[in-house]
Order: C-alpha cells, then sequence, then structure tokens
C-alpha cells in the first residue's frame, strides 16, 4: 500500500496461522521522483489536469506495484505458486466521505497487477463501505482489534500522512471505535518540502529548532473537523497547504517556528482527541511512518500523562508495516467472504464484505 503521505509503497508478505499474521518478508520502495511529483501535484487543491492523466497515473501505479511484488518474492525465494493473494489498497488521490454523493478513489489498477504477477488480486477495499453509509476510513481498526485487544484499555496510533486512532476497550462489552484526528506528517512534509527541498523532517530536527506559535496553533485547532464528532474521516483534499495559508500570521515569522506549530499540532490533536475519547486509556501503540519522528513522539508522551506511549514493536508488529499487514488480513476476509469493516468505526448501516476481486 502506499498512504496518504505520498513517500513510496510497504509491500508485507503475510502468512495467517491461527489467524495469527506472521510477516516473512517486508520492502519499503520511494516512487520514483518524477512519478511521486506528478502525484502530489494531481491532489493539490488547483490541479486542473486531465481525465487521460488521471488514467495514465492509473496504469503507472499499478505497474510500480507490481514491480513492488515482484521484487518482494525475489527477496523473499518463495515462489507465486504459494500466494493465495495481493490485497492492494492502492494509492488514495480523492476522499470524500461527506455530502450528497460521498466518494473517494484509489489508483493503481488491479488489472495491471494481476496481469503482470498472474496473481489474484483484492482492491477497492472502501467504496463497499462508503456506499453502506461509512465513512470508508479507517478500516485498520478491525486488524488491531484482532491483534491488540484483551489485556488492558489501550488505543493504537497510525502516523501516516493522517494520524488515525483506534479504541480498544478491555471490556468486551464495550465496541471498538476509531476515527481519523487530523493531520500527522502531511502538513509537516508539505513545508519540509517547500522550505528545506527535503521530503521529510528527519527525526523532528528542524521541529524540534523551532517555537511553537500560540496564536497559530489555537486557530488551526478551532477549525471545526477538530471538534466534529466521529465516525469521521480526512485527507490531502481537506488538509493541505491551502488550508494552512488560511491561518498563517500577516507578520514574518520564522520557517522553523511553523514546523514546530505544525508539530504540536499534530501532537495536540492528537492527545486532545484520546483523552475526549477514552480517558482510560493505558497503552498507545505507534505505527506508521511517523513514529520515525521522536520530536512529535515526545510531544505526545508529554501531554499524555499516565499513558504509556510506544512503539507496536513491543506487541511484536513492525510499525513500519501495520497498514500493509492490515490489508492482507483484509484481503484474507474478503477472499473468506467475512466483513472487513467495523459499523461502530466508520459508521456504515452494517458489516460489509469489502473489496473486488481480480483473479488470475
Amino acid at each position: 500500500m502506499s498512504g496518504t503521505s505520498m513517500d513510496g509503497i510497504s509491500a508485507a508478505l503475510v502468512s495467517f496461522e491461527d489467524a495469527c499474521p506472521r510477516l516473512h518478508t517486508s520492502l519499503s520502495l520511494p516512487y520514483p521522483e518524477s512519478l511521486r511529483e506528478e502525484l502530489i501535484e494531481l491532489v493539490s487543491p488547483d490541479w486542473c489536469g486531465s481525465l487521460s492523466e488521471l488514467l495514465s497515473l492509473d496504469h503507472a501505479i499499478g505497474q510500480v506495484f507490481a514491480d513492488v511484488a515482484h521484487q518482494l518474492l525475489a527477496e523473499s525465494h518463495i515462489p507465486g505458486s504459494d500466494i493465495t493473494a495481493i490485497g492492494s489498497h492502492g494509492q488514495t488521490v480523492w476522499h470524500q466521505p461527506d455530502g450528497s454523493a460521498p466518494n473517494t478513489l484509489q489508483i493503481g489498477d488491479p488489472n495491471i497487477i494481476a496481469e503482470a504477477t498472474s496473481l489474484t488480486i483484492v482492491a477497492d477495499f472502501r467504496r463497499r463501505d462508503m456506499a453502506a453509509g461509512g465513512q470508508g476510513a479507517p478500516l485498520a481498526p478491525a486488524f488491531h482489534a484482532e491483534i491488540f485487544r484483551g489485556e488492558e484499555d489501550c488505543a493504537v496510533l497510525n502516523l501516516g500522512g493522517i494520524a488515525n486512532l483506534t479504541i480498544l476497550p478491555l471490556d468486551p462489552a464495550l465496541p471498538v471505535t476509531g476515527f481519523d484526528s487530523g493531520p500527522a506528517n502531511l502538513l509537516m512534509d508539505a513545508w519540509t518540502r517547500r522550505y528545506l527541498q527535503k521530503s521529510y523532517d528527519k527525526n523532528g530536527e528542524w521541529a524540534r529548532s523551532g517555537s511553537v506559535l500560540s496564536s497559530l496553533l489555537d486557530s488551526m485547532l478551532a477549525d471545526p473537523f477538530f471538534a466534529s464528532p466521529p465516525p469521521k474521516s480526512t485527507g490531502r483534499e481537506y488538509f493541505n497547504l491551502v488550508w494552512l495559508s488560511r491561518f498563517l500570521p500577516d507578520n514574518p515569522v520564522g520557517s522553523e517556528d511553523i514546523q514546530s506549530t505544525l508539530a504540536e499540532l499534530t501532537a495536540r490533536s492528537i492527545s486532545d482527541a484520546l483523552l475526549n475519547a477514552a480517558r482510560q486509556t493505558r497503552t498507545l501503540y505507534v505505527c506508521g511512518g511517523g513514529i520515525h519522528n521522536q520530536y512529535v513522539i515526545e510531544r505526545l508522551a508529554n501531554l499524555l500523562p499516565g499513558i504509556k506511549v510506544c512503539s507496536t514493536a513491543d506487541k511484536g508488529i513492525d510499525p513500519d508495516y501495520m497498514e500493509a499487514m492490515a490489508f492482507a488480513w483484509l484481503a484474507r476476509k474478503t477472499l473468506d467472504g467475512e466483513a472487513g469493516n467495523l459499523p461502530t468505526v466508520t459508521g456504515a448501516s452494517s458489516a460489509r464484505v469489502l473489496g473486488a476481486i481480480y483473479h488470475s
């Protein structure tokens, strides 16, 4: 899969023994720079491209996904004949769950992947949930519940481009809930590209060098999204540099101070959401690329006293491949004819079998 950060593709070779996932081989490859630039341009609010360009990207992403699958199998030394299916999330380029015509679009043509690999592909996971009245996201909470629920009140935080939380009560009578809390890496990465010409702020060092602008932070946190109740999900079409520009002060400020404030926005919106939804949480397990932003993790720990903030690695799940493993699990559910969504998370009218199957 590739998330809203659009930094590349994560692939995981997973088997399920007694329903427990085992990660055999994993691989992360960046998008070719020219392709990433096209994707980022495509999802910018002022994109004025053509349908032809969109479909060309759909084809190109499908081919890159197929190439990654080939490389993963080559490195694993496991023959394709041992593979049941590929679960392909695709690359989200639009997500609009509210309004009169809710819709979401993930590109990376599954037909291309099926032809290139001669394997069965399961894809298009989000739209069935959305058709049933749900947000179509987040979908990983069902997998998080399978792995993490049972020992204590805990939560799982995925720090991708967008942050999403899964709330896992210890009491089995209480439902699993989850939602997008707001931006994680998305705004920080975009600001870093603009001012440092780098794809991300390594370890949060640039953010750490600045000072939080309290008035800017308060203005951003006043955005209605943060106070809106779940179910809710979001993406680049809402949180982007155009959104940020509405809040920037007229007087000159240091770009590092903006970065520090964006990091604080990520940490504050997450901590506020968690404390509001599940103050009884004892442990917060973190996964996704943002786990490597040491500054944001430190800020989360400071804002969540009494809650242990740790990596999903503490439970044996590689934080960089949690989401890829989740879509392997969802693909398995689809092939078995089992529902993959949680209506208490997405708001769908009921549980649904997700995705479409493209046979080898």
